[in-house]
Order: C-alpha cells, then structure tokens, then sequence
C-alpha cells in the first residue's frame, strides 16, 4: 500500500506476489515444526485480508481508478470486501470431501491476477487519453469479475495431490522446462498468461461439466458439499 501512495506500483505488485510464494509454504512450516494454533489460523487470516485484499484493491485504485469515476473506490471496496468473505468461508468450512479442490477462487491467486494486470502499464499515463479509459475499465471489470470468482462455488485444483518428489516423465519435464524458460525473458506476459487460466478455470471447468453427458457418479460443478477452500 505504501508503493501504492508513492507511485511505484510495480514494486508493490512484487512484494504481493513475494507474499504469496510465502503464504503458499507457511502453512506446511506450521504443520511440519507443530505450531499449528487457532490464534495463527485467525492471525494468518487477518494478513491474508491486507495482503490480498486490501493491498491489491488500494493499488489499483491509487494506479487509475479514482480518475475512472468519484466512486469507482466502491470498486475497490467491493474487492476487498470479497476477499475477506472468501477468507471468513474458508475459516469456517471444517468438513473436507475433496481436498483436490479449492472452493472459489483463492485470494493469492486473486490478487496476483490483479498484479499482472498492473505489472503490465505501472504508469498508464504514459498512453494516449483513451487508451487510458479503456485501461481503467479493464482494471475494473477485472476487480469485479475477479472479486466475484472468489465468493463464487466454482471449483479450482488445489494442486494438494501433485507429488513433487516423484519421477518426472519427459512429457511432463519437457513444456515445465519451456515455460520457465521463457518467463525468463518475458515474466509479465507469462505472469499474466498463468494467472488468467487459473482465474477461468473455474467458470469454464464447471461450463464444460454441464455441456458433458452424465455418466454416472458426481459432476465437477456439483458443489452441494462444502470443500475445501483456500485462503
């Protein structure tokens, strides 16, 4: 948010992504030293709340949005607000059917999507006066849309069930080995690439469940039973 109020919004899309590298390995820290407490589960929730709720709505505000419209800061709220949503139902689901499976779209990844977004034009004052417009409302259809996905009963890969330590297959080295390759030489457009098919996933996951025959057993979208959210 400091970034946000000194102009510098790139560095500040860096920090949030720092912190949801961390966030994504504390919770194992926590499990494997036998920390775990309630206290740094709601305290954990709380920082999640500014990091990836208020932090990412504030930036974007402060990046264009207040000259979008006087009460495009609704826009913003409206982010935030589901954020913390998303956090509180995370809290309270304590019955697991599928932990393959996130319930709504996860708040890093949420923020990080909006980051990419930012990382893209840090200083869209740069561009031609309606090319700034259309930026602008980009950036807030985007918050909307995004903020929407996140208290939203879409189902997103948790990835809990990807087992690092076991051998790779050629197929499966060969596109990880070129994708980190090139998001070397272009890391905004990959960034960006990543975190807009995660952000679909859900939507067009549960679209294709429907189109498909039934054949038996659950559908993806069928989310009667509450999972496993994410933070």
């Amino acid at each position: 948010m400091i970034c946000g109020l000194n102009g510098t919004f790139r560095r500040g899309s860096l920090f949030i992504l720092l912190a949801a590298a961390l966030d994504s390995v504390d919770g194992r820290i926590a499990r494997m030293t036998g920390t775990e407490s309630e206290f740094g589960k709601e305290y954990d929730s709380l920082a999640d709340v500014i990091t990836f709720g208020a932090a990412p709505g504030m930036l974007a505000y402060l990046w264009g949005l207040r000259e979008l419209n006087e009460d495009a800061w609704l826009i913003s709220v409206f982010y935030m607000v589901c954020t913390a949503t998303r956090l509180a139902r995370f809290n309270v689901q304590t019955r697991v059917t599928d932990s393959r499976w996130f319930v709504g779209l996860p708040s890093p990844w949420a923020a990080l999507t909006i980051c990419a977004l930012l990382s893209f034009a840090p200083e869209y004052k740069e561009y031609p006066a309606d090319v700034q417009v259309v930026m602008q409302v980009v950036m807030a259809v985007a918050l909307l849309l995004i903020g929407s996905l996140m208290v939203s009963t879409f189902r997103y890969n948790s990835f809990k069930k990807l087992d690092l330590r076991k051998r790779w297959s050629y197929r499966a080295f060969v596109p990880f080995a070129a994708i980190l390759l090139v998001f070397l030489f272009i890391p905004r457009a990959i960034l960006l690439a990543i975190t807009l098919l995660y952000t679909l996933s859900g939507p067009v996951g549960a679209a294709v469940a429907r189109l498909r025959p039934r054949r038996g057993g659950p559908r993806l979208d069928d989310t009667s039973s509450p999972l496993e959210g994410a933070p």
